[in-house]
């Protein structure tokens, strides 16, 4: 039997120019994440070199972004309307990425955007700040789509308990309204910012502008995973009905095609940068970075608008052994703002970081105790990652030794 969980890799790699480890998944969704099932990891080379890392080089080197802002100029005028009507669907919560895209397809390329919120599950004061800037300094509109309140967190709860992935339902929903809202309102483009093949997915798909239309294939309803288990089964607990779910199912890839709506990435048209976002956010859209640093990292200013965000970033170092620091880290080193050096040392320090602060709130929110925080915690804890000692868990392998 496997040591691994999730079908990793027993084998413990990182790479030699980020911090990140061959213990990435290369998907963000993790519709059927369960122990047992195989998952595609981010990929390293026989020279020890990651996936994103190679892709970094690329960016650098061999692609005409000249020729890429073009395109999106071409694309722009594409689809660019005379009516008054909105030719291009921006999804977000007026975080840096989100603020970034928005007002440089208003104001750089002449766009007419219409902003669209998935809300989060609880706003930070900081997070509601930040949205309110991005309506109000950056000059959009905007729709704030809040699911039901019942459901969403039963499944923010299913999701933890299966699957320890408290953002579950939350990613579908964010992945999901742009689309659905295009199609509702007539617009035959969306943007997202950038696509996470940039961070370790298939590298393939950073030479593709476009999201793959198979995300948006579900076939029936009532077998796609929710919250770890097909939404057939919660039915027949008799708490929620079909129309319920309408939110979190997709527009089928068909029906898109037939209302002509094309999902795009705006990182394959402009070189993207996080930080380089954050700047431009702040000074055309108001954004502002947190007056604290995050919990287990040591960044301000990245994914601050939630206040289940901590506890999304905390599941994914118990399942991968990576935490929030070492995603911080790993881009910032590819991206030329800190050394590999200063990286593993940030990570060293904030990475194992337990998020305290709204821990109270997150157990009330998805109902469990703490006992039962800890207790499904534990079981998704990897053997060739973690071992138990007397003082508590220990990660068996860390990018500083």
């Amino acid at each position: 039997m496997s040591k691994a969980f999730f079908g990793l890799p027993e084998q413990v790699i990182f790479c030699k120019k980020c911090v990140i480890s061959n213990q990435r998944p290369s998907s963000t969704v993790e519709f059927k994440h369960k122990k047992n099932e195989k998952k595609a990891t981010i990929g390293f080379g026989a020279d020890g070199i990651c996936d994103a890392c190679k892709f970094q080089a690329t960016k650098e080197s061999q692609i005409n972004w000249q020729k890429r802002d073009e395109a999106l100029r071409e694309l722009a005028a594409k689809h660019k309307r005379s009516d008054g009507g909105y030719d291009v669907i921006v999804p977000g919560s007026g975080g840096k990425d989100s603020a970034f895209t928005s007002h440089i397809l208003k104001y750089k390329y002449g766009m007419n955007p219409l902003t669209v919120t998935w809300a989060p599950h609880k706003y930070t004061e900081i997070g509601w700040k930040n949205f309110e800037n991005w309506i109000h300094v950056g000059g959009h509109d905007n729709i704030l789509f809040t699911p039901n309140g019942i459901l969403h967190r039963y499944l923010t709860q299913q999701a933890f308990l299966n699957l320890l992935h408290p953002f579950q339902p939350f990613i579908v929903g964010q992945r999901i309204i742009g689309p659905a809202m295009a199609a509702k309102f007539g617009v035959k483009l969306v943007m997202y910012g950038e696509n996470q093949a940039e961070y370790g997915n298939n590298p393939d798909d950073n030479y593709i502008p476009t999201m793959d239309r198979k995300f948006f294939s579900v076939g029936n309803p009532e077998e796609m995973i929710l919250g770890g288990k097909p939404i057939k089964d919660i039915l027949a607990e008799k708490r929620f009905e079909l129309n319920d779910f309408a939110p979190y199912i997709p527009p089928s890839a068909d029906f898109l095609e037939s209302k002509g709506v094309e999902v795009h990435y705006l990182g394959y048209y402009l070189r993207w940068d996080p930080q380089e976002c954050y700047y431009y956010a702040v000074e055309n859209t108001g954004f502002q970075a947190n007056s604290e640093r995050t919990e287990g990292t040591y960044s301000k200013y990245s994914s601050i608008d939630d206040r289940i965000d901590m506890f999304h970033y905390y599941t994914t170092l118990i399942k991968f052994g990576i935490g929030r620091a070492t995603y911080d880290a790993a881009q910032e080193i590819r991206n030329g703002k800190i050394s590999r050096e200063e990286g593993v040392g940030l990570v060293k320090r904030y990475d194992q970081e337990f998020p305290k602060k709204y821990y109270q709130e997150f157990l009330e929110y998805i109902g469990i105790s703490e006992s039962q925080f800890n207790e499904t915690v534990d079981q998704f804890r990897s053997p060739n990652l973690w071992e138990k000692k007397a003082d508590g868990w220990r990660l068996k392998h860390t990018v500083w030794q």
